[in-house]
């Protein structure tokens, strides 16, 4: 059952076209990864689907109705790479706002202890690392209540063993009903997560399905590279 359906979205930037009439399905229960190299056009897809950035073309359909901007916000939510919200309030401070802002069966105790945050609980979040603003974010973005939620790169800073922990916190959520989509650039991790995969390069969907179905759309299931991983994949569809 398809959670949402992206028809024909497209973005330019002046001359440089970033989206090109990009066409997937998000079904609801999975975890999608959206998969390409710097500059394919991942972010802006991002920002394009939660309304921060307008798109120039196309349509998200939610049971069979077109979703407009003002609708999104109950639809999705997105949370960037990068940010730094509230530096001068304390992890548990923000951890409770975003509990009394929300209403998910998810608890701020329960993702403390799984993203080992306990000890952080009263650290400013300027004065946090890399890694531990990931793992705040990653806690912020669990306690929405969006049947969607995409997190762009959330395993970057993030070292082998939290890297592991959090794709079984991403499944734990799953198996409640959570539908997640995550831009990915490390393959490895990808193939490891993700049910299915858009792949995307020049900002055009060039594959879409499970490490199979990717594997027959290139032709590498016919004797070639008959256990292709997905970086093979990946090469030979683009």
């Amino acid at each position: 059952m398809n959670l949402l359906t992206v028809n024909g979205l497209s973005k330019r930037f002046g001359a440089r076209a970033v989206l090109q009439n990009v066409s997937f399905s998000v079904r609801q229960g999975e975890v999608l990864g959206l998969i390409g190299p710097n500059g394919a056009g991942k972010t802006t897809l991002f920002e394009c689907l939660a309304g921060v950035l307008p798109s120039d073309g196309g349509e998200i359909i939610r049971d069979k109705q077109i979703l407009v901007h003002a609708q999104r916000k109950n639809a999705l939510f997105y949370m960037p790479d990068g940010v730094t919200p509230w530096e001068r309030q304390s992890v548990n401070w923000a951890l409770g706002f975003f509990e009394r802002l929300y209403t998910t069966p998810v608890k701020a105790t329960e993702l403390l202890d799984a993203l080992k945050l306990e000890s952080l609980r009263h650290a400013r979040i300027g004065s946090l690392s890399k890694g531990e603003r990931k793992r705040l974010l990653l806690a912020l973005g669990l306690l929405t209540p969006q049947p969607l939620l995409m997190l762009d790169e959330p395993f970057d800073g993030l070292d082998l063993r939290q890297t592991r922990d959090v794709m079984a916190l991403f499944r734990r959520q799953v198996e409640r009903g959570r539908t997640l989509m995550l831009s990915i650039h490390q393959l490895v991790d990808a193939a490891r997560v993700c049910d299915r995969l858009i792949l995307i390069s020049d900002g055009r969907v060039v594959g879409e399905g499970t490490l199979g179905e990717l594997r027959a759309q290139a032709n590498l299931s016919d004797g070639r590279l008959p256990e292709a991983g997905l970086e093979d994949i990946f090469l030979a569809l683009t």
